[in-house]
């Protein structure tokens, strides 16, 4: 039995504890099971108290590595990978249960002939939403809802903005092969939903940014509180340039004198904004009627935020080089962004963003750009406003606050901006 000198110190998207063994209640641990399955992975602690982290000890190992599995085989279909693991610390005994990320998702929990799929939502397992129970299908068929053929035919609909920006960026025509190659159309004509979202005419009611730009720091009434707002719906090129430009219309660039002549001041950094508009169209899920990528505007801040969270659950974790492992909902709408070069395959998105940002003349540590997932699992970046200044720091305007779930993104600038949120309510 291995000898352990620590466990994780709190519960989190890849462990959870348990006090004890339930056999009646089940589902208490069981539905973690399910949703490390569908997730990334993760490992179940028993006989380790929750709170306090306590080491209560298991009194009969084997009586409960027999009794764990029999329950995963009999409520958990289909059957995960896991091992159990036994550890001790301080003479006592815990056992680890160690589940790995399934690739014939969704894995559900069954009872009483109802089968619920489990997600992580930070440190907690929870039903999987409709449109992530959809997505979790589509990963279990090793499929992706821009990769869905549709009943809809290339020759209904035309592709001029797509073609003049390929042709603009690449001084080079798409030829009718390049839509099957690109993933946009198969053989027969029919287009995928990303051939869709391309489309001049793209008949999908959700590919829409709506986008706001509010008189003061916080949500108020559309009519009396915004200064200037619209919305959008079309193809995925068409609401880039849109969104972009409306931010652009309401970013102010003041300049200050120097030695030399002077300096520009944007509110924002062009290059950050344009990053942060490209993640939410193509990392967002598109599969959710009634959804859209919303981008406000405050006097102290910019807010981005998509449907749909970090995709196959998780964090976002930093690479040595500052830049994000990138796991994409949508890898051909990435690509064709990419072949557009509109963003770059390698994740280094959100790098940029932190970079354009802290290039910006005025820009501190407390003007870092931040990133938050609710439990409505929407994905927000927020970017402060590096010319205003003020005692205060960037809002959490109230759509946001009840439901934030930091934990779930190891971002290096969101835990200062907690610290200094806590200050100011003291």
């Amino acid at each position: 039995m291995r000898e352990i000198t620590h466990i994780a110190v709190a519960e989190s998207g890849d462990s959870d504890f348990k006090e004890r063994l339930e056999t009646k209640n089940a589902k208490s641990w069981l539905k973690s099971v399910s949703a490390f399955a569908n997730g990334i992975g993760g490992t179940l602690y028993f006989s380790v108290e929750d709170r306090t982290r306590r080491i209560i000890g298991v009194q009969d190992i084997q009586l409960t590595i027999s009794k764990i599995a029999e329950l995963i085989v009999a409520r958990i279909t289909p059957h995960p990978v896991f091992e159990c693991i036994p550890l001790q610390q301080k003479g006592k005994d815990i056992l680890a249960v160690r589940v790995d990320s399934g690739k014939h998702t969704p894995f559900y929990y069954v009872h009483d002939h109802h089968h619920t799929a489990y997600i992580r939502m930070g440190d907690e397992s929870v039903p999987a939403t409709d449109y992530q129970l959809n997505e979790l299908i589509l990963k279990g068929r090793n499929e992706t809802y821009d990769s869905q053929i549709t009943e809809r035919l290339r020759t209904d609909y035309s592709f001029t903005l797509l073609e003049a920006t390929y042709l603009h960026t690449l001084n080079q025509h798409m030829s009718d092969s390049d839509y099957v190659s690109f993933g946009l159309a198969v053989e027969d004509g029919r287009l995928t939903n990303a051939g869709l979202l391309f489309a001049d005419q793209c008949p999908l009611p959700d590919s829409r940014v709506f986008c706001t730009r509010w008189n003061g720091l916080q949500r108020g009434s559309v009519h009396e509180d915004e200064t200037d707002d619209a919305e959008y719906s079309g193809n995925l090129i068409y609401l880039l340039k849109s969104a972009t430009e409306f931010i652009r219309r309401n970013t102010r660039k003041g300049w200050t004198k120097t030695a030399n002549g002077r300096v520009e001041k944007p509110d924002y950094a062009e290059r950050a904004y344009f990053e942060g508009v490209v993640n939410a169209l193509i990392h967002r899920t598109y599969d959710f009627r009634g959804t859209e990528v919303h981008v406000e505007m405050y006097d102290d801040r910019l807010v981005i935020s998509s449907p749909g969270g970090i995709y196959g659950g998780g964090e976002l974790e930093p690479m040595s080089d500052s830049s994000y492992i990138s796991k994409r909902r949508n890898p051909i709408l990435a690509d064709i962004f990419s072949r557009l070069r509109y963003m770059e395959r390698r994740g280094s998105g959100i790098k940029k963003i932190f970079e354009a940002t802290k290039n910006l003349y005025g820009y501190t540590e407390e003007k870092k750009p931040f990133f938050l997932v609710n439990k409505q699992n929407d994905f927000f970046l927020t970017i402060p406003n590096v010319n205003y200044r003020s005692e205060s720091v960037p809002h959490m305007t109230p759509h946001m606050m009840p439901y934030m779930t930091p934990y779930m993104i190891k971002s290096p600038c969101y835990f200062p901006f907690v610290k200094r949120l806590a200050a100011e309510k003291r």
